[in-house]
């Protein structure tokens, strides 16, 4: 499996019953900690082996330090955050590179173990699934409202607390509830994972506006315009696309919003949907219900 389908990592056969989950994701700093921009950097690369169903195996750090402006105390503390969540996913971190940058950034390139014949795409949804997510949304809005120094008491601990959180306990449920398809909520916003699950799979993705579970004060930020560039992006482009809405695109920006280390979208049918969401409510694992597939309607994303 390759970039056909735009899936969240490639897999590489090596055997009759194993094959390689490989990924790689680096992003800017959203928090002034170090220690927890690298355990957030780090969550978020490991996602996409989650995303597929896959077991994180080893990690190598992706670091760009401006060591001109930075002591080297900040890269050793966002490398020893890394590292916690690589432990924590019970991944062996093997090494990595460093590069001399003007800007700071980290990641994770990570590869993962995966039977072949439980691989969960993205593309493989089918009309009468029902869709699960696992996080609530607003990690780009809290981030910029964090940088500009506008960020709600506690806004800023919830959206860092979601973060931080590994999606192994959900691809868990995904793999034991027999998902019929998966995407990690990322760069592209619900919307826009949504959009190449359906595109995938010829279907349309239809949302239920009032089931998503949104950060508190998100709706708050995006009215006061504490909006990311990548919000505006992916409502342009998307919104081009053909999304089944009736109102203006601004309605939808939460939807829009840019997700760092965000929760997994699964379609599942809905026998197993309803298994994942007991056995996730007997586990403490987050889930809500939020929409379902139908037979294509024209367009591959549906918000009602």
């Amino acid at each position: 499996m390759g970039p056909e389908t735009a899936d969240d990592a490639g897999v590489y056969r090596i055997g009759k019953n194993l094959a390689l989950v490989e990924t790689a994701d680096i992003i800017t700093p959203l928090v002034d900690d170090p220690f927890t921009f690298g355990r957030i950097a780090a969550a978020n690369a490991l996602s996409d082996v989650y995303a597929m169903g896959g077991r994180p195996v080893t990690a190598l750090n992706l670091a760009f330090f401006p060591s001109c402006d930075l002591p080297v105390e900040v890269l050793s503390e966002i490398l020893t955050g890394g590292l916690a969540a690589v432990r924590e996913a019970r991944a062996c971190l093997v090494g990595g590179h460093t590069v001399e940058d003007s800007e700071l950034k980290y990641g994770l390139a990570v590869t993962g173990l995966i039977d072949p014949e439980q691989i969960v795409r993205n593309s493989t949804a089918r009309p009468g699934d029902l869709l699960i997510l696992t996080k609530p949304l607003g990690t780009g809005v809290i981030s910029t409202a964090i940088k500009a120094d506008m960020a709600p008491a506690g806004a800023a601990e919830e959206a860092v607390m979601w973060m931080v959180l590994l999606n192994a306990a959900a691809a868990d449920l995904m793999l034991a509830c027999e998902a019929s398809a998966c995407s990690d909520v990322t760069g592209f916003g619900l919307i826009g994972h949504a959009f190449e699950m359906g595109r995938g799979a010829g279907v349309t993705m239809r949302f239920k506006l009032d089931r998503l579970p949104i950060m508190g004060s998100v709706k708050e930020l995006v009215r006061d315009g504490l909006i990311p560039a990548g919000c505006y992006r992916n409502r342009d482009y998307y919104w081009g696309q053909g999304v089944g809405y009736w109102g203006p695109a601004d309605d939808l920006l939460p939807l829009f919003d840019p997700q760092t280390s965000g929760g997994l979208l699964i379609a599942l049918s809905a026998p197993n949907a309803e298994r994942f969401l007991q056995l996730a409510a007997g586990t403490g694992c987050f889930a809500v219900h939020v929409g379902e597939v139908l037979a294509f309607q024209g367009h591959s994303v549906e918000i009602v």
